[in-house]
């Protein structure tokens, strides 16, 4: 899979731009605040329909834009090659007024080869993997922050993941506002009995999806943090669900966090059982908290070097060669989920690393289709390399070939 055509309208500081993209490794050069990592969003945007930079969508409409007018629109389009196909896959931010003095709502609308559809059926249809500076929140933030990160990675290579998760939303939101009612109010615990139901079904497949996932992610990213630090760190990824479908040894409340779990013996029907009988348990606890306190929505996830809590107690140098780790396995069990290469996404990353692990990095990339590098710098990348890729000027929300 590889871009071919990069269009944007009223996005962050393009007013407009129009990019044809070579089918090989494209360098973005220029100085900080230029737009260079505007354009590895814009793309990234195209392929999970959220940005990498903001939880608010109305953040990426061109400012100037959404000041002056009343009714404002943010345009991205991409021309892509999927296996033999190609594709146009269109979003639109829309900033229109509400009827209130000076408040606008935001809608946001896909069409994929001219036909609008609902984001949870386009997504993953693009495919693309970026790695940000910012990312270490993946492993130094808080639990959302690896949540979100492995929603989005699934939502991408696995078709219904972006629906179920979805739905599942929904339900815990409505079971919520029931248990904080039941808790205020009174009367019958057996009107949960829908949305336990209803959360059983959606929330094991999501765990299932999630125990598959990461056990597969693991397996690449510890062959490549081996390779990277030279066989002095293992790297394991610790999944934690809040419901844990694994009966507890002799009673035992929790594993410890350094214990290898397998799950991948588990089938759906064995979780859903699990689940169900969780929740049931929990009902007098969970009304009298007004929350529903296990689920996925509560997973997870822990990146352990030697035994050592990275979010904890990693060095810089770990945290940075662990995400590295990462992003580049996530590359390769995109492209075994769904038989394509992800267009690969880096921005500044040559910078964050040091001389042996920038040659390792480009060693990686160089077997994949499509690769966009940003850098302030490029003096960071070999003579040799530079002379055969593709050098793009960045400046002022311009792009000179």
């Amino acid at each position: 899979m590889y871009l071919k055509h990069l269009s944007l309208t009223n996005f962050r500081n393009f007013t407009r731009l129009d990019l044809d993209i070579p089918q090989r490794v494209v360098l973005l050069v220029g100085a900080n605040a230029q737009g260079k990592t505007s354009i590895l969003e814009a793309i990234y945007f195209l392929a999970a329909f959220t940005s990498i930079q903001t939880h608010a969508d109305r953040q990426i409409v061109n400012f100037t834009e959404a000041k002056n007018n009343t009714l404002a629109v943010t345009r991205l389009v991409a021309e892509y090659q999927r296996a033999r196909n190609k594709h146009r896959l269109e979003a639109r931010l829309i900033l229109e007024p509400t009827g209130v003095v000076n408040s606008q709502r935001l809608r946001k609308e896909v069409l994929l080869d001219g036909v609008k559809k609902p984001v949870s059926e386009v997504i993953g249809h693009f495919n693309a993997v970026i790695f940000v500076p910012q990312m270490s929140q993946i492993i130094e933030g808080a639990p959302e922050d690896r949540r979100r990160y492995l929603n989005l990675a699934l939502a991408q290579s696995t078709p219904a993941y972006a629906r179920v998760l979805s739905e599942y939303n929904q339900a815990l939101t409505q079971r919520n506002a029931l248990l904080k009612m039941l808790g205020d109010r009174g009367g019958s615990a057996d009107q949960l009995e829908v949305w336990d139901d209803t959360l059983t079904r959606l929330g094991s497949q999501i765990i299932l999806w999630r125990i598959e996932a990461i056990q597969q992610i693991e397996r690449l990213a510890s062959r490549v943090h081996h390779e990277l630090t030279h066989g002095s760190e293992i790297l394991r990824l610790a999944y934690e669900p809040a419901f844990d479908p694994l009966p507890r040894p002799n009673g035992q409340l929790g594993l410890k966090i350094d214990t290898i779990v397998d799950r991948s013996g588990l089938d759906l029907k064995e979780i859903q059982d699990g689940f169900r009988a969780t929740l049931s348990a929990l009902r007098s606890v969970e009304i009298a908290r007004g929350v529903t306190t296990i689920g996925p929505h509560r997973d997870e996830i822990r990146f352990l070097a030697n035994d050592i809590d990275l979010g904890e107690y990693g060095s810089r140098g770990q945290v940075r060669t662990a995400l590295l780790s990462l992003k580049l396995a996530e590359v390769n069990w995109m492209r075994d989920r769904t038989g394509e290469w992800p267009v690969i996404l880096l921005d500044e990353v040559m910078a964050e690393l040091d001389l042996q692990r920038r040659g390792d990095l480009l060693k990686y990339v160089g077997e994949t289709e499509q690769v966009l590098f940003t850098t302030t710098d490029l003096n960071l990348f070999s003579t040799e390399f530079v002379k055969n890729v593709e050098v793009w000027r960045v400046e002022g929300g311009r792009v000179e070939k």
